[in-house]
């Protein structure tokens, strides 16, 4: 998937949340700010993007998200855990009522038996709902890895809008 396409992707997204009157935080991880670069990209992205997250450290996920320390401790920042609450502390620190969050290994090191090279843990929510979750184990060397992450984000987004009739 190029470039191109996840523009495109972004501006079909900004249109299904701004026509809803909806505003979008990210808070990435392993993608370190490029879900927030793909739709700032797009021109008017300021009438449904509030803000965005780069939480590259644990530290930055606990202060600035409220991610719990426990759940750090007890399940890892890879984890469907942890993005659950980087969505829920992007929409507790936004203007936003609709959130994704992102966190993975994208390699090359780093890996282990449990979440190799390529898994990243997604999640995505809106305001005073439950956040939904997936993890998926993507192919190929870091730029492949971080770029799926940013396509499968945005979709997660498009899946998660209410339809409008």
């Amino acid at each position: 998937m190029s470039d191109q396409s996840l523009l495109e992707m972004s501006q079909k997204m900004g249109q299904a949340l701004k026509a809803q009157g909806l505003l979008l935080a990210t808070a990435e991880s392993c993608t370190g700010g490029w879900v927030s670069q793909v739709v700032t990209a797009v021109a008017g992205s300021s009438g449904w993007f509030d803000r965005g997250f780069v939480t590259y450290s644990n530290s930055a996920k606990r202060e600035m998200l409220g991610v719990s320390a426990q759940t750090l401790d007890a399940h890892g920042a890879v984890s469907e855990a942890t993005v659950c609450e980087m969505v829920q502390g992007a929409l507790a620190n936004s203007h936003a009522q609709v959130a994704l969050a992102i966190s993975g290994v994208a390699g090359p090191d780093g890996g282990s038996p449990d979440k190799p090279v390529g898994t990243v843990c997604f999640a995505w929510g809106i305001k005073n709902g439950e956040p939904k979750s997936l993890t998926h184990c993507f192919s190929g060397d870091r730029e492949a890895v971080r770029h799926a992450a940013v396509h499968m984000a945005i979709m997660g987004v498009m899946r998660l809008l209410p339809v409008s009739k």
